[in-house]
């Protein structure tokens, strides 16, 4: 892949922050978009512009087909069975609360709900309020000494009382690969259902819902090189079928009466109201974007600049790296011996590189590695090795000013 001319397509990466070049590594919160997807939202707004399902003049129904030709791309993507196995959500935790919602009906006060220490809060809150609700006791899985998932800890937790199995299949922070496949067996060996947080991997690994055999499947468009406000849940006919709606109005319905109501089939039962039309159009230009590169070419891609980025990281002094060392996405978190998180992403930011600071969204996570916080940079399609250059020069700069401050002229 030619990155330089990637990096054309992406005309925000051409700005200049605090007076440096813009290296921008904070792509697992959000993706930039490029100039073709960029382009479809306005072609859109300027051409399209309808309500989809309910119209029959031209522009209604231009919209309707650019909608649901949204769907059908995002099936094939992730190798869905069929388009109305897709519904559109506004994100990947919606996505995750309709399940646990549209579930809760399902679970009894002596069942389990297998989650792991990993997890962002989105795939770990709603477990944790069904459980409350419900009586269930809620389990997490814990780590390995390599910061994997412990799969004998898996075992034991996952046996004939487990219900729902949900589990990230790449932690936000750690950059692992789980295998989801394995969990997948363990959990359909109890019958139990299985909830896969792909917001991590879809955007930047093949998925093949079939062959990870996932009950459920869901992500976010905004960390996909499309805009924020659209998400993807992706069900099994079956399991879909059992999922009880978590919101009623226009569009879902069938046939209303003054006390009843029937509904339309899924998906469109599961999106009530006036959908995120833009949005889905615009998801489909960014897998458009994406798959002309390849899935595997792009995870490649991003696994090399991490080998390359993980030494230079492990050279500096007081630095810790989390996660395996020899097996990672473009996710690398770390901390700086003595400097605080949001102090050394404030003097990198000085320097013109954007990386995360915080807890991620995963505080049991940060609990079990023993801080409160740390520094993330994340990798995408658009960066290079001189964007992690600079991130290491960056980090040296940060240090040397912490430790010694400013050279007195």
């Amino acid at each position: 892949m030619d990155i330089e001319s990637i990096k054309q397509d992406f005309p925000i990466l051409k700005q200049r922050v605090n007076d440096e070049p813009l290296t921008y590594l904070d792509s697992a919160a959000t993706a930039q978009m490029p100039t073709p997807v960029l382009k479809v939202i306005e072609h859109y707004y300027q051409h399209d512009h309808a309500n989809v399902h309910r119209g029959t003049h031209t522009l209604a129904q231009r919209a309707t087909a650019a909608y649901e030709t949204a769907r059908q791309k995002t099936a094939a993507f992730i190798n869905a069975k069929q388009a109305e196995e897709i519904v559109f959500t506004r994100s990947t935790t919606e996505s995750i609360n309709w399940i646990a919602q549209g579930l809760s009906e399902l679970i009894k006060p002596n069942d389990a709900i297998v989650v792991t220490i990993m997890e962002h809060h989105s795939n770990l809150v709603p477990w944790q309020q069904l459980a409350r609700r419900t009586g269930a006791e809620l389990r997490l899985i814990g780590l390995n000494d390599r910061q994997e998932l412990d799969l004998n800890d898996a075992a034991r937790k996952i046996d004939s009382r487990a219900k729902i199995v949900a589990v990230a299949h790449v932690s936000n922070v750690l950059g692992v690969v789980n295998p989801i496949l394995k969990i997948s067996a363990m959990a359909h060996q109890v019958g139990a259902c299985l909830v896969v947080d792909g917001a991590q991997a879809a955007p930047h690994l093949p998925v093949d819902v079939q062959a990870l055999d996932a009950d459920f499947y869901v992500f976010s468009g905004h960390k996909l090189m499309a805009p924020t406000g659209i998400g993807v849940l992706y069900g099994k006919m079956a399991w879909l079928n059992r999922l009880c709606p978590s919101q009623f109005g226009g569009e879902m319905i069938d046939q209303v009466t003054q006390q009843t109501a029937t509904f339309k089939p899924v998906p469109w039962r599961l999106e009530a109201g006036t959908p995120n039309i833009s949005g889905a159009i615009a998801l489909g230009a960014a897998i458009d974007y994406l798959s002309q590169f390849g899935m595997q070419a792009i995870a490649e891609h991003e696994q090399e600049l991490a080998a390359y980025a993980i030494p230079k990281l492990l050279a500096i002094d007081g630095l810790t790296l989390y996660g395996p060392q020899d097996r990672h996405t473009g996710v690398l978190a770390f901390n700086l011996a003595g400097i605080h998180p949001h102090d050394a992403a404030t003097a990198l930011d000085l320097e013109g590189v954007a990386i995360r600071a915080g807890h991620h969204c995963a505080q049991p996570l940060m609990d079990y590695l023993g801080v409160n916080a740390t520094l993330r940079a994340s990798f995408y399609l658009y960066n290079d090795q001189k964007d992690v250059d600079r991130l290491i020069d960056a980090i040296k700069a940060t240090k040397e000013f912490f430790e010694n401050g400013f050279e007195q002229a």
